[in-house]
């Protein structure tokens, strides 16, 4: 039997380049089908991707236009330059202001007498306490650093606040030292116990003293708060920045003797150009949708997403927002972006602004026109103030009604405060802990205090300059209760709230000793009838509690039983922001469409790899077939040319017997 070494060999047709032929043909159909689909899924992949970039755009404009500061932006003036003014919008009104500059806070500096050497002459020994407004540290000097120059490392290392250095006057050295920060709270006081037994001498280490009995240094600039008068009003701060004094406002005073006047006036310039920026964000998001979505009559061609139901959706939640009255506003002056100047164009889809209408509008109405955009709340009690919604909170009216009223955290003395209380260095300083984690450290000044009031006036003041009091955002108030007793009140509300003394020198000249206050009470009541949680002042609903849940108020007053009712107003802005969130989300209607698109790309893949399967199998089968064709061809072939040989050698044979 003839053996095929090579495909095509035996019969001279069923070769390797008929099978690939076979092959090709097979695959071209369904490759093309394949082939289709991809570029259809991935051209509609890149549709909506530009689709979601700009709705994603549409976003922050919205976001922006749902925080009520946004639509009440004011602007501030100062009419000289060495008077500047910063400004909150969140807090900032309407107003004007006469500045005048009386005095310049500035830091003291002091300075020691002269010395020969500053690394060989001894300054003696013992032990300064250094104070700049609540610091204090206690430097040791010995024989390793008893020189100007380590006293003045000693002083820089001490972390207070305080800043030395020695100067060669050519005739002498001398320490100077000044306080970082400027104002007479921040004053430098040095307090010295001098290894040889006298303290307020000008011999050995006592001769750094300065405090408020003994000035052994020369006070070489005097420490200053700045001193301003606004509006006829006189009013001091530590330094330059002169803040807490009108709500929204702080100025950097930068010249003595001058006077500016401050204008804060609405700024509704700026908030028409938040409200185009929305309105150029919805345009092109409507250009976007029209190129891939429109319908060209002319050319007889729709864009790639024409008649898509995800667009049209959009279009559609999009258009009802913007063209409904906000619920809420039935009844106002303002209730639909139209009433603004916010118009659409029919032909387009687009949105045009009128800006002297909406201007107008804005300066008219302005709660109408923060609640067309923005979320409010509007109480009908003056004690509930609106604090913020949830995510779920649906517009309504809320029913408020309070079962206890919030209060502050409370210590009082243990006895009543007599006259002419004396404060010296042994009882003057006293630690508070203020709201559970703020420690609150004051030094009172020496003196006589004729009065009660006297005294509950110097701890305030002190209080008031107290930096880590600032620093937590919080404050304490102190009083005389019904008996005569110092009483400290936190400025918190809530459970949170309390004031503690942790440690006191000797406070029962005026009654006072280490003791724990009275925690405050959070608020507690309903809201919409149910039971809600309190926050200091803040009463709120958690999530799936109704309509009302993620609703927070805030409830002053000590008043209790029904405090009114709440209606909550969800602006176009915030809901169109809600909207977009949803639209972008893991579960809104373009992901769900990239999804779908995505998996059938890869069923696609797994169809091309199915393919070629089927494909390897066909040619294995056809190159099986052909094989055996080939053979048989091939012994038909053999037999053929040996038939033939044996009728040739026949053929000579019968022709010699013929003869």
């Amino acid at each position: 039997m003839a053996v095929i070494s090579s495909l095509g060999i035996g019969s001279g047709v069923l070769s390797s380049d008929l099978v690939d032929q076979l092959v090709a043909a097979e695959r071209k159909p369904v490759n093309d089908r394949l082939t289709l689909e991809t570029r259809k899924n991935e051209a509609l992949l890149s549709a909506y991707g530009k689709l979601r970039s700009a709705v994603t755009e549409l976003r922050l404009p919205m976001r922006q236009l749902s925080a009520a500061d946004n639509l009440t932006a004011y602007s501030a003036t100062s009419s000289s330059d060495s008077v500047e003014v910063s400004l909150d919008n969140s807090k900032a009104g309407r107003g004007s202001y006469t500045v005048e500059v009386l005095a310049l806070a500035q830091a003291q500096s002091l300075a020691s007498g002269l010395f020969a050497d500053k690394d060989a002459t001894t300054v003696g020994t013992g032990t300064i306490t250094l104070k700049s407004g609540d610091a204090s540290k206690t430097i040791t000097i010995d024989g390793t650093n008893n020189t100007l120059q380590g006293l003045a490392n000693e002083i820089n290392e001490s972390g207070i606040g305080v800043t030395a250095g020695v100067i060669d006057t050519g005739n002498g050295y001398r320490l100077v030292m000044s306080s970082e920060e400027t104002g007479t709270a921040n004053a430098i006081s040095l307090t010295v116990s001098d290894d040889d037994g006298n303290n307020t001498d000008t011999v050995g280490l006592s001769g750094f003293a300065f405090n408020g009995t003994t000035s052994n240094l020369s006070e070489t600039v005097v420490a200053k708060d700045a001193q301003v008068r606004i509006n006829g009003i006189d009013i001091s701060r530590s330094s330059n920045t002169i803040e807490n004094v009108i709500d929204g406002l702080s100025f950097e005073v930068k010249e003595q003797g001058v006077t500016s006047v401050i204008k804060v006036e609405r700024d509704l310039g700026a908030v028409a150009d938040r409200v185009q920026s929305f309105v150029d964000k919805f345009n092109a998001l409507q250009g976007t949708i029209d190129s891939l979505a429109g319908y060209d009559a002319e050319a007889s061609r729709g864009g790639i997403l024409n008649g898509d139901s995800t667009v049209r959706g959009i279009q559609n939640q999009l258009r009802n927002l913007l063209t409904r009255v906000v619920p809420g506003l039935e009844n106002a002056s303002v209730r639909t972006l139209a009433d603004v100047g916010i118009t659409t164009n029919p032909d387009t889809g687009g949105l045009a602004l009128d800006r002297a209408k909406f201007e107008e509008k804005l300066e008219q109405n302005p709660d109408d026109v923060t609640a067309l955009f923005a979320e409010q709340g509007r109480a009908s009690d003056s004690q509930v103030e609106f604090v913020r919604s949830g995510t779920n909170t649906a517009p309504g009216r809320y029913a408020i009604n309070i079962s206890r009223a919030a209060t502050q955290g409370t210590l009082t003395g243990g006895s009543p405060v007599g006259s002419n209380v004396s404060i010296t260095s042994a009882n003057d300083g006293m630690t508070f802990e203020v709201n559970g984690g703020t420690s609150v450290s004051i030094t009172l000044d020496a003196g006589t205090y004729a009065t009660p009031q006297d005294l509950v006036d110097q701890i305030q003041a002190k209080l008031n300059e107290n930096g880590a009091l600032k620093a937590a955002g919080t404050s304490v108030a102190v009083d005389l209760d019904g008996t005569g007793a110092l009483r400290f009140t936190s400025g918190a509300f809530g459970d949170s709230s309390n004031v503690s003394i942790t440690s006191i020198e000797d406070g029962s000249a005026y009654g006072l000793s280490v003791s724990n206050g009275t925690a405050g009470q959070n608020v507690a009541g309903t809201i919409d009838g149910k039971l809600a949680e309190g926050d200091g002042q803040v009463l709120f609903l958690g999530a799936g509690r109704g309509d009302a849940s993620g609703l927070q108020v805030r409830v002053t007053g000590t008043d209790t039983g029904s405090r009114g009712t709440i209606t909550f107003i969800e602006g176009v802005a915030e809901r169109t922001v809600n909207l977009v969130t949803g639209i972008l989300g893991a579960d809104g209607a373009i992901a769900s469409r990239t999804e779908g698109l995505n998996q059938a790309l890869e069923e696609v893949q797994q169809d091309r790899l199915d393919l070629e399967e089927r494909l390897a199998s066909y040619r294995e089968r056809l190159v099986a077939q052909f094989s055996a064709a080939d053979s048989l061809i091939a012994q038909l072939n053999s037999t053929r040319d040996y038939i033939t040989q044996q009728l040739a050698a026949l053929a000579p044979q019968n022709n010699r017997n013929n003869n």
